[in-house]
């Protein structure tokens, strides 16, 4: 009899060390088995053999005629429950699929076809100095404007990866944008381009799994953030396009970053990593300069064209004579879309969504509450009439009037994209207009839709973040953006950050050589520095200005950011844990710890919220204390935003 430590997929099972299980063979690491655990047959797989324990042991029920795991991918997890500790069960359901169905298996391990090259767009000159940089195993930043062609590097240095017969993992922020991609890569690499993601049925995912898993080829993988963990061999190149994307956040447990794991990953199978985008994470951007790793630069569009540069138009809110007949368009966006589809053009309407949190400011000077303390924004709390941060809980009562222009019109603002779709029908009924945002069902997501747009069948696209990413639309001619400060007002140290991203990739949609481009901006504070780097496209001016705040009020990359969020019956007994948690950490640990103070949303499904933030400048410290806290709470460490 032989003994194994097993890795089972349960969300039930809480441990952290694999489980110990006997077998009358001798199985390989990384053999999938079904065992029993809790009287319910799971899958699991071999992370190594061990000797005969001092108790009784279950005997492996079953070990799949499969073949093993990927040792890189074994080594990815038993790192991912050290650095994102989680329960082992819930890690190891990244690892492998619900279910697996040996029976009638039928694997196409056919000799892939040659790449087709024949019609791929020829490098520019800043393309084949970025391939060129690009050569040998290294983390990369491949910091290219929207339009300059990133998608044409990623193939070509695929194309590279492929002949030394290695696969390639092309990880996108949104499964929106796997259509896209994978008509881009499918032309030129036909069926070894394989794509997964979570709107799969399981079945799909399974065979994607196990094609993964028989391939002797090498593979182009698509994919959201979870496709890193599929069991592909042979890695040579993992890409995060739009990297900066704060869905790269895993927000359950483990709750990961995808360009972190990525790291990892590429360390452990001697791959090269890029993070592309035209905004980089500023944290990312820090740490290569820091680390002296390659920043990669592509400044010219992709296109070669004629166009002027884009006529952007910037509107003051405050100014009331261009809103006499709209509170959300103005005279200028609404002369700007009429002659737009005159043109037979279409217009696209974006509006941040998670700007609905009502916020404090004047209506007449633009002037906002922030926080003295965190330089963020204060939101107003009516049960108590008082405007508060949400990060220290610095407080005071909501004022009556503005302290800068004396002003008594103190308002409270919000706004959504479905309102916004319900008024412009009234201005343009004739014309089809498509909403995309989360709410959207089953049939009439952004991916379902994308030839329908990228066709021109859509006159005017209304949505949130999510079309603001990397998107390629030839017909669009006019991008109208019904508030840029919106992400500003969020009670956040990264609104800013959020702010620039969205606001550069927006206005990226336009201007990429197809047509000329017209923009117009709807804002409180046309002349807001953020707003100026954006327009100019200025990363650089930018970057230099965050990360002096990131340094005096101490977030990220400066600190390490630990969140703990707890839900209780009461506003009093919410505060009264956090405060108790509070003060079993200050002193023990070399941490700073701030709050207690409601969280963004302080209720949630009839509980109330309160959170602690935790920064550290070891990661160990927070690692530490996760490691006591108590099961009722919840956590999250290395948080892309405290909200």
């Amino acid at each position: 009899m032989f003994y194994f430590l097993i890795w089972v997929r349960s969300h039930r099972y809480h441990g952290l060390k694999p489980l110990t299980y006997s077998f009358n063979k001798r199985l390989q690491i990384g053999s999938v088995v079904k065992v029993e655990m809790q009287k319910s047959i799971v899958l699991g797989f071999v992370s190594s053999i061990t000797i005969k324990p001092k108790f009784n042991t279950k005997e492996i029920i079953e070990a799949l005629d499969i073949p093993p795991l990927p040792n890189h991918l074994i080594k990815l997890a038993e790192w991912l429950i050290e650095y994102y500790p989680a329960p082992l069960g819930i890690i190891t359901q990244n690892l492998l699929p619900e279910n697996i169905i040996t029976k009638n298996l039928l694997i196409d391990n056919k000799k892939q076809a040659i790449p087709k090259t024949k019609d791929l767009l020829r490098l520019n000159n800043d393309q084949k100095n970025a391939v060129e940089a690009m050569s040998n195993r290294n983390n990369y930043i491949l910091h290219g404007i929207t339009g300059s062609g990133k998608t044409r590097v990623y193939i070509e240095l695929a194309l590279r990866e492929i002949e030394l017969n290695r696969s390639v993992f092309i990880l996108t922020p949104e499964i929106s944008l796997t259509t896209q991609l994978f008509n881009s890569f499918q032309k030129v690499f036909g069926s070894r381009v394989l794509v997964t993601h979570s709107k799969q049925t399981p079945k799909e995912r399974r065979q994607v799994w196990l094609k993964c898993l028989f391939s002797k080829e090498p593979l182009i993988i698509i994919g959201p953030r979870s496709a890193l963990f599929m069991p592909v061999n042979n890695i040579g190149l993992i890409v995060l396009d739009e990297a900066h994307e704060t869905s790269y956040k895993q927000e359950q447990a483990p709750q990961y970053i995808t360009s972190r794991v990525a790291a990892k990953l590429a360390s452990l199978a001697n791959s090269s990593l890029i993070l592309g985008s035209a905004t980089p994470l500023v944290t990312d951007y820090y740490l290569s300069k820091a680390k002296n790793r390659p920043i990669i630069e592509l400044k010219s569009l992709a296109t070669l064209n004629n166009h002027p540069r884009n006529n952007i138009k910037i509107v003051d809110k405050k100014d009331h004579a261009q809103f006499s007949r709209s509170i959300n368009f103005s005279q200028e966006l609404l002369s700007a879309i009429s002659d737009t589809l005159a043109k037979k053009e279409q217009v696209l309407l974006y509006l941040n969504r998670r700007g609905t949190a009502r916020l404090v400011m004047c209506d007449n000077c633009g002037w906002q509450a922030l926080c003295p303390r965190c330089d963020i924004p204060l939101t107003y709390h009516g049960d108590k009439h008082q405007i508060r941060c949400h990060s220290c809980n610095y407080h005071l009562v909501a004022p009556s009037s503005c302290p800068v222009c004396k002003n008594v019109n103190v308002v409270f603002k919000s706004s959504g994209t479905k309102a916004i779709v319900e008024e412009i029908k009234q201005f343009f009924p004739k014309n089809s207009i498509l909403r995309f945002d989360t709410d959207n069902i089953q049939g009439e997501n952004i991916e379902q839709k994308y030839d329908d747009i990228v066709n021109g069948k859509v006159d005017i696209i209304v949505g949130t973040q999510m079309i603001a990413k990397g998107l390629d639309l030839p017909k669009l001619g006019l991008v109208g953006i019904i508030l840029a400060d919106t992400s500003m007002y969020l009670p956040d140290f990264s609104s800013e950050e959020r702010t620039f991203q969205l606001i550069s990739q927006v206005l990226g949609r336009i201007g990429r050589g197809h047509r000329p481009g017209f923009a117009v901006i709807q804002t409180y504070h046309p002349d807001q520095p953020i707003l100026k780097y954006a327009i100019n496209g200025d990363y650089e001016a930018f970057y230099n200005s965050e990360i002096k705040r990131r340094q005096q009020f101490l977030f990220p990359p400066f600190c390490y950011l630990l969140k703990v969020t707890f839900r209780r019956s009461s506003i009093k007994s919410a505060e009264q844990a956090a405060n108790r948690l509070k003060e079993d950490l200050v002193g023990k640990y070399k941490v700073n710890v701030e709050g207690p103070a409601p969280a963004f949303h302080e209720r949630f499904q009839d509980k109330f919220q309160w959170q602690l933030v935790i920064k550290a400048l070891s990661r160990n410290e927070l690692i530490k204390i996760i490691s006591i806290l108590p099961g009722n709470l919840s956590y999250d460490i290395d948080p892309m935003d405290l909200l």
